[in-house]
């Protein structure tokens, strides 16, 4: 390990994971739910368990889109965007165009 000033020996570590910036549709409402994980899996199931208060009551969810950040920073700049008004229009034309092969569990289109 790298000799750091004491308390920060483990930082180095805290920079080998990798963040995700994830988009979920309930497949309840329609609504979209952006955020950040260093664990995809895991914050799917939070979701889907009821355990995210903004997400509560509207699922089940389904992940349909994900990026991967290599650090919180960039991950975080990357789910404001996503959450800003041209973000939105960003999404609404990505989640409609890309092939549902290309997709994470996108949800059958409703007609």
């Amino acid at each position: 390990m790298v000799d750091l000033p004491a308390g920060r020996q483990g930082a180095r570590l805290l920079s080998l994971f990798m963040y995700f910036v994830y988009i979920l549709k309930s497949l309840k409402t329609d609504e979209l739910y952006k955020g950040i994980t260093n664990d995809l899996q895991r914050r799917i199931i939070e979701h889907n368990s009821n355990k995210n208060i903004g997400s509560r009551g509207k699922g089940p969810w389904r992940l349909v889109y994900f990026e991967e950040h290599s650090n919180r920073i960039e991950a975080r700049k990357r789910e404001k965007y996503f959450k800003s008004g041209s973000g939105r229009e960003f999404l609404k034309i990505i989640l409609n165009t890309i092939p549902c092969s290309s997709m994470v569990e996108r949800p059958p289109v409703k007609r």
